[in-house]
């Protein structure tokens, strides 16, 4: 073989092959770093889930990160140079279950939580731990009761078979320019080859909200197969809290919990939080030590004594949530002055998180060709064909007349994005 002959392949394992195949959520991270690096003055980034960067809340970590630097005695340094046990600091889990305590009564105490890499990193856990191939024999999959659902979790499974079992929505139309997803509880089935059913709330990519109902339903529904609710709080209560309706948190011994410190303005400390039973922060705990040996310590440095004092409530209902409500509000607002009405678009009922989820009706070409467009055009938003996995979307054309943008960019970006948006749908439905 000569110098200049490619080199062979070496042979691929199934669990590789399964983590580095083409994704969604690869290509959505790829181009938030081109846009926020390299394509900064070029790329209106409108795709990730990058939290805004809130003066009064960036403000804040920086005061945190002082008094960190200048508390007494060698904390700053235990926090750099120590590790952490691999469930996490066990002084920022008692933090943890001692505010949702003190907030909504629920029976923990650090035992029930655990802290990992970033809220992905807990879902591949979970999600691997309640689906594929069974101990005992047999195959289990991650029921997902209503879809689109979050991108970062089709691409998750390791083993060599379908991980998720989704179900369509129930879509309901709103208003003139409105419509909101539900679950159509008629067509759910759950049954024994489902090993959890998972959801999040607020949804990423459509900002849905689950009713309290809803969540009670699914409750009851996993209880009775024995199996566990897995809710995904990464944008929801009580921190970072960008809910915009009235919903209620819960948690009991059959539901699993996540939290993220990555929305509070905090992506780069890479924490996440797991409520659940003691038996399953065990296993979550061993996970970690076999994967990454334990956990950033920086950001449960920066939030427990907030977390001690209930002042990160305080930041979520007074700072966060009305600055995303406000920019929400705002990007409807832009939608509607750029967007030609002639066109059927429709936005889901934003409810929550950082996105406007478009459908746009009788759309003459795929999400994918029309993200690519927009990319070309200098706008990045997220296809909506990669929230629908677990589905057969064959004859269902809602699955790709539909996109995620996002509103978090300072608001000149997000003016220039949205008329770009128009430009680039009028001439798509103009021209065919």
């Amino acid at each position: 073989m000569s110098e200049t002959d490619p080199d062979p392949p070496y042979p691929k394992s199934i669990f590789a092959s399964k983590l580095t195949e083409h994704s969604g959520i690869t290509e959505l991270m790829d181009d938030l770093g081109e846009a926020l690096t390299v394509g900064k003055d070029s790329l209106r980034m409108m795709g990730g889930g990058n939290p805004d960067h809130i003066p009064a809340v960036q403000l804040l970590w920086r005061k945190q990160m002082e008094a960190l630097l200048h508390k007494e005695g060698n904390e700053f340094d235990r926090v750099i140079a120590d590790y952490d046990q691999p469930a996490g600091s066990p002084v920022f889990r008692e933090a943890v279950a001692n505010f949702l305590r003190n907030q909504y009564g629920w029976d923990l105490t650090r035992d029930n939580i655990a802290v990992t890499n970033g809220g992905q990193t807990a879902f591949f856990f979970l999600l691997n731990r309640f689906g594929g191939e069974m101990t005992g024999g047999g195959e289990k999959r991650i029921l997902l009761p209503i879809v689109p659902e979050y991108i970062g979790y089709g691409d998750q499974g390791i083993s060599d078979t379908d991980l998720f079992d989704s179900r369509k929505p129930f879509v309901e139309i709103t208003g003139e320019r409105r419509f909101k997803y539900r679950i159509d509880f008629d067509n759910l089935d759950v049954n024994d080859t489902h090993g959890a059913i998972a959801v999040s709330r607020p949804t990423n990519p459509s900002s849905n909200v689950l009713t309290d109902g809803e969540i009670s339903n699914l409750r009851e529904l996993a209880c009775e197969k024995g199996i566990p609710l897995i809710i995904d709080n990464a944008y929801g209560l009580p921190f970072p809290g960008v809910v915009f309706r009235a919903a209620a948190p819960v948690w009991d011994k059959n539901i699993i919990l996540t939290l993220s410190l990555s929305k509070l303005g905090l992506p780069g400390t890479r924490t996440g939080i797991v409520i659940a039973r003691p038996e399953i922060v065990r296993e979550i705990r061993s996970m970690t030590a076999i994967v990454g040996l334990a956990n950033n310590n920086v950001g449960q440095a920066l939030v427990r004594p907030m977390l001690e004092t209930g002042e990160i409530k305080q930041l979520s209902d007074e700072v966060i949530r009305p600055h995303y409500r406000a920019r929400s509000e705002q990007a409807m607002e832009l939608a509607e002055a750029f967007l030609p009405p002639e066109v059927p678009w429709r936005i889901h009922e934003s409810e929550g998180a950082f996105f406007l989820w478009f459908w746009f009706e009788n759309l003459p070409i795929s999400g994918r060709e029309l993200y690519r467009r927009l990319k070309e055009a200098g706008v990045i938003v997220v296809p909506g064909e990669y929230f629908f996995f677990g589905l057969n979307t064959e004859g269902w054309d809602h699955a790709r007349q539909c996109i995620r943008v996002s509103f978090t960019q300072p608001e000149p970006i997000v003016r220039d994005g949205f008329r770009i948006l128009g430009e680039v749908i009028r001439e798509v439905y103009g021209s065919n």
